[in-house]
Formats: C-alpha cells, structure tokens, sequence
C-alpha cells in the first residue's frame, strides 16, 4: 500500500496549480452552525468543501517542504513527511463526486429555504454553490493576511499586492465563493447518497488523519538531524519562520478533519432521523449527554474544569517520572462563578499541560537541592543520600483564572529559580531543552497524547504558543532569575477571530 506509492511529476504539477489558490478560512462560529445533531445534508455540503479545501492546504504543505530553507528540504525526515501530505492530496483529488438527484440538488442549494430550516442571522452563509461572487467580501476578510505581532495583539491588514490580483486567479480556486456551514431544510429525511458521499469522505479524512500523527515527531526528528549537521544546538531563524508556519497551517489541517471527523460520528442515521421526526416533529433533537459539543468543538467549555484535568494529568506524569507519592501542589484559583465560552478542549487541556509540566519540573530541580542542603544543615548528621525526595516540601504552584470582556486570561505562577533573562527567547525556539538527554523521538509519538515525556524534546511551549494564536489568543512568559516565572494564557472569549491563513 505505502510501498507502492510514487510521487510522480504528474501529480507535482497538479499539486503546484493547489498551491497557487487561496486558502478559505474558517471561523470557530461557521464550526459551531452544524449544532450538537448535524443534519447530513449540511454535513454532505461540509463534505465537499473540505474535499476541495483541504487538497489546497495539502499542496501548501508540500511546496512549503519543498522549499524548506538551509536544507532542510533535503533530509530523510522532511522528505518522508512530503510525501504523506503529497499522497494525501492525491487521495482527496481522486476521490469520486457525488450523484445527487435533480430534486436534492434542489433542496441543498435552493435560496428559499423553509419548514424549519436552520440559519445563523449573524452569521448569514452564502451558498455552496459557485454563483456567488465573494470578491468584495474576501477583500474584507479578517482572516488574510493575519499577523500575529510579539505582544500579542492580532494586527489584521490587507495586502494591495494581492487585493489588485485579478478577480480571474482567484475565482480559480476550488473553493472561491464557498463556505463550511451551509444551511439546509430539516423536514426531510436525506436519501442514501447523502450518507453514502458523507462516509466516503469520513473514511478518507480518518485514514489521513492516522497516517499525519507521526508528523510533529517526524518533523522534530528532521531538525534534530539538521542540527547535528550544522553542529549546532539552537535553531536558526529562518528555520524557526518556517517551523512556526509550518505547525500553525497544520493545526488548522488537524482542526478541520478532526472536525469533520466528529461531526460525521455525530449525524443521525437514517432510522433514527425517521424515528425522530416520527416522534418529535421536524424540530425533534434528543438531547445527549454532549449537547454542548459541535464536533470538537464545545460551546460551553468551562474553563475551571479543563484546567483541573490538566492539573491532574500533569501531577500525574510528575509523580510517574521523579517517583514521587505526591506531586508539588498545584492550587487552582477561580471566580465562585464558572468561567464557559466557546472553545476546543482538546487545544486548551494541551496548553496547560504542557506549561504546568515545565513548572512543576522546574519547581522541583531548582528546590530539591536547596532543601536537602537546608535538612542537612538542620541535622548535621544527614546525609544527601539519605533524604527522600518525598520529605521535601516545594513550594505549590498557582494557576489564576480570570475573566475579561475580550479575553479569558490564565496564569501559572511558579516559584520554580525562572529562568536567565538571555534565555527567555530561547524557550520559544525549537528542539531548545535544558534537559541534559533529549529523548528519542518515536515514530508513534503523538503531541496529543499524555504519554509523552516529562521534558526533553523543546516542543511543548512552541506549539502551545502555536495553538493560543490560531484562535486569536496568546501564551506569553514573564521571569525573574533566581525566584520563578509567570506563564500568561490568553484566550479569544469573543469566537470572532477567523484562522491565520499565510
């Protein structure tokens, strides 16, 4: 099966033309429009526009690795990772269109719809259909040319550059006029066609998903080999740039499978759709227990409990990794009232654990040998090698929530010996660690997994800071030597802001 794929010229050719179209960007409110019970219609129209969308951010990956800069572009790990987004994009452009009736056509993309048809009065969604012309409203878009500036503020401006690009180069794009959530009728009950085209899709983006969770660790591995190359231990600039572009465009790729994904495994079947309109009405939803989620996405994300999880996670790993009964404490300081809005679990669980692990290890290497020296001192007769970590008592870490008009702002202060003021930029850098030993980097490694490492491959704070921006937010740090270090979290509460596309 992978063996016998071929990255042929053909298909170069015809990855270079994707690459030159526009991206679309999506909104974390055009995510949620699908509600907690998907139709599959509004789900089909989804389906399509990511089988035209995706092909175009897949052939951005692959020029962009072909690019690569220092060469980079030349080693086994970058190569490898190529050819999975090359063999992607082949995958998506050769699946087959969907035979629909005149009559459902009709339906899907009809201007008048009625009997309960679902629609968003702030977010009005123009057809799926490309009769449209979206010109004028692309040019307005918030979302192109987004750049992130280094005090966290999204500074949003158009390029004239592009903005005099002919209407005709970008009407060219697959996806010009196009959007991810589009409205359809819910008195109907779908025909075979619509779940059929639906699952097709579902079993592609879930063998591409599979096949794209090696490519952190891949990547990783490939600037690790640049490094012993170039025998040095910091990256350069320009590989930084690309990195940072590289992670972000690839979030967003994982953001919009995993959400079709999840929105596939959460449309009604059509037995159940009959039985529910048999019961209920057109308007008949049974609640679940997941009522609050949109795929991965979830309307009501309490913020106080994703922030328990990942302090439970994160004690955990620290407990397995330094043999301790009882991780430092980690106290959690919040408003009486919850703190909810709209937000993707996964990404936040994922940026607080991986800043509480780096606080809870640094918390712990810079206090044990000063705590030991302090029972010694107390008790002439002990020694070192006497003291058990676990009759130490570090100092607790605080994690502060608070809650703005703009922002839900977290802070994770530590008393951890912070860190030397000429190393503070060093932390944002990649494959940068103060651990001695960097751990080998294995192939089934997932970033979003808790089984990695307690420290050593210098990731965690890069993407993290990656996964803050792409919904408008921010992760910042603030040090004093010698004391310890505030992590500042800042997260977009308005679900406003539309996808950093380059």
């Amino acid at each position: 099966m992978g063996t016998a794929w071929e990255f042929t010229t053909q298909l170069r050719n015809k990855i270079y033309q994707y690459a030159s179209y526009k991206q679309t960007s999506i909104s974390l409110r055009q995510m949620v429009q699908f509600g907690p019970n998907p139709l599959p219609g509004s789900i089909f129209l989804a389906s399509q526009f990511i089988v035209e969308e995706l092909p175009i951010r897949l052939a951005l990956k692959v020029k962009d690795l072909d690019n690569a800069p220092l060469g980079l572009n030349e080693l086994p790990s970058t190569i490898k990772v190529k050819s999975w987004y090359a063999q992607s994009f082949q995958e998506l452009t050769e699946l087959p269109k969907p035979e629909i009736s005149d009559h459902l056509k009709k339906l899907l993309y009809s201007n008048n719809l009625s009997n309960g048809s679902v629609k968003d009065v702030a977010d009005e969604s123009p057809l799926l259909e490309e009769t449209t012309n979206l010109a004028s409203a692309e040019s307005t878009n918030p979302a192109i040319n987004n750049v992130f500036s280094d005090d966290g503020i999204v500074v949003r401006h158009s390029n004239p550059r592009q903005q005099s690009q002919s209407s005709k180069s970008r009407s060219e794009s697959p996806t010009f006029g196009k959007t991810y959530f589009h409205p359809c009728p819910t008195n109907i009950v779908w025909p075979k066609e619509v779940y059929d085209y639906n699952k097709l899709v579902y079993d592609a983006l879930t063998k591409i998903k599979k096949r794209h969770d090696a490519t952190v660790a891949t990547m990783a591995q490939g600037v690790q080999e640049w490094k012993n190359t170039h025998k040095t231990v910091q990256v350069n600039s320009q590989i930084q740039t690309f990195l940072d572009r590289f992670y972000m465009s690839r979030i967003g790729i994982r953001m919009l499978i995993g959400q079709q994904v999840a929105l596939n495994m959460a449309q009604a079947s059509p037995t159940k759709q009959r039985i529910s309109l048999f019961l209920n009405g057109s308007k008949g939803n049974n609640k679940s227990s997941k009522s609050n989620y949109v795929g991965v996405v979830c309307t009501d994300c309490n913020v106080g409990d994703i922030a328990q999880d990942a302090i439970d996670t994160a004690k955990y790993i620290c407990e397995e990794f330094y043999g301790l009964f009882e991780a430092p404490e980690i106290q959690l300081i919040a408003p009486h009232d919850a703190i909810s809005f709209m937000y993707v679990p996964g990404h936040l669980i994922h940026m607080l654990f991986e800043t509480l692990k780096n606080s809870l290890r640094a918390t712990i290497e810079f206090h044990t040998p000063r705590l030991k020296a302090k029972m010694m001192e107390e008790n002439p007769q002990l020694k070192e090698e006497d003291i058990d970590i676990n009759d130490l008592e570090f100092p607790p870490i605080k994690v502060i929530i608070s809650e703005g008009t703009e922002d839900i702002a977290i802070k994770i202060s530590d008393e951890g010996g912070g860190i030397a003021r000429s190393e503070v930029p060093l932390i944002w850098t990649y494959l940068y660690t103060t651990v001695s030993e960097t751990p080998v980097l294995e192939p089934e490694y997932n970033q979003t997994s808790f089984k990695a490492p307690m420290a050593g491959f210098g990731y965690g704070l890069p993407i993290s800071r990656l996964y803050a921006q792409y919904f408008g937010g921010d992760l910042k740090l603030i040090s004093m030597e010698g004391y310890g270090t505030d992590a500042y979290l800042h997260l977009n509460r308005l679900s406003s802001s539309s996808e950093p596309l380059p």
